[in-house]
Order: C-alpha cells, then structure tokens, then sequence
C-alpha cells in the first residue's frame, strides 16, 4: 500500500544475492553466501511487526469520518465539548 524504504538488512540480501552470480554453484565461497543468505533472512523474520488487523483500520477510518462529520458541522452550528466523547476507543 505504501512504499517504504527497504532496511539495512534487506540491503544485505540483495547484495548478498547478486553476489551469488560471481560465483560457481557447489564452490566454497557460494556456499559460503548461501549460509549468510539464509541467516540474514531468518533475521528479517525476526524483526518484522505483525500487519494491522481489519478491525483497528476500520476503527480508524471510522474515526476519521467522524472528525470529519463534526467539523464539517462546526460550519454550521457550534459544536460543545460533549461531541468527542462520541468517537471510538481502539480495543487492544
């Protein structure tokens, strides 16, 4: 959805990879590259977050509606404190 800046260590496997083709298959040194390969994704693993659930999204979008909604009211009528106490708490 959103593009982000690839890590250090997805910097490493790339190089890591390309390097293989410097490489003749079975050789120490491909071996070698295919170990480290194999670490540094294991860490990747390791370090990634869990994705956002759907619930929490639509939480979210719903709130925004509803900021949304009490602005766009504000324009016309005033709009008392009372009115936030409306929006919804994300449930962890």
């Amino acid at each position: 959805m959103f593009w982000r800046k690839p890590s250090p260590l997805d910097l490493e496997i790339d190089r890591a990879t390309r390097d293989l083709s410097n490489h003749r298959f079975g050789s120490p040194e491909y071996n070698t590259l295919l170990v480290i390969i194999d670490e540094l994704n294991k860490q990747k693993g390791k370090n990634t977050s869990p994705p956002i659930s759907r619930d929490t999204l639509a939480v979210i979008v719903g709130n925004l509606v509803g900021i949304l909604m009490i602005i766009k009211h504000e324009h016309v009528n005033v709009v008392t404190s009372r009115a936030m106490g409306l929006l919804l708490k994300p449930k962890v």
